[in-house]
């Protein structure tokens, strides 16, 4: 089993349009708890990581993290540009100059992905961030590879994001300007996270 660069590639076009599906809805989570603009924020980001990928073409693994971590980190605002984009650019330099990807190398590609964002951020689990559905993710794609194909580690990756989108409702945020509301921040689900699930909810249907 591999993952390919036009898989990829089909990822960021599928995560693309699934922002600006929710992009009304991550703006008004953030607006709850953050700076509003988060919706827009990503939105514009992966509309510049699409024409990049359509304009450039990258063959390989890690010419596509480079291209979409940097796109991202010159896109987006906030705290997410940065996040976003060194979670691909970890992606990218840890799965190499393949065109395919083996599964294994791949989850572990995830796994560096991860680790740079919480290197990033120093956020941890539950702190009410993006890390809530990302570490969760990252690491049912592994266990999911354990007992069945590609796909079904995506859809338990991709389940797994969404129930810890879902317990940041419950959290108390550490992290960012959500952070400075103490207890106001209760009852909210956090915008990182919200979106991370969107993000493998498209991996899951590229991987299908």
């Amino acid at each position: 089993m591999t993952v390919s660069v036009s898989q990829l590639i089909d990822w960021m076009t599928r995560f693309d349009v699934l922002v600006e599906e929710h992009r009304t809805e991550l703006t008004d989570l953030d607006s709850a708890i953050g700076d509003g603009d988060h919706g827009t924020n990503m939105a514009r980001g992966w509309n510049a990581v699409v024409e990049k990928l359509n304009s450039e073409k990258p063959e390989y693994a890690d010419d596509f993290g480079k291209l979409v971590g940097m796109t991202l980190i010159s896109s987006v605002g906030g705290a997410s540009g940065p996040l976003f984009g060194t979670f691909f650019l970890r992606l990218g330099s840890t799965a190499g100059h393949e065109q395919k990807v083996a599964v294994e190398h791949f989850a572990h590609a995830l796994e560096a992905g991860l680790d740079g964002v919480i290197e990033r951020g120093k956020a941890e689990l539950a702190d009410k961030t993006m890390v809530d559905a990302l570490e969760p993710a990252v690491r049912a794609f592994r266990t999911g590879l354990a007992v069945g194909d590609l796909a079904y580690a995506a859809r338990l990756a991709s389940e797994a994001a969404q129930a810890g989108r879902d317990a940041t409702r419950d959290e108390l945020a550490h992290k960012g300007r959500a952070s400075y509301l103490g207890e106001r921040s209760l009852g909210h689900i956090d915008p990182g996270a919200a979106s991370t699930a969107l993000l493998f909810q498209a991996l899951a249907e590229a991987l299908a």
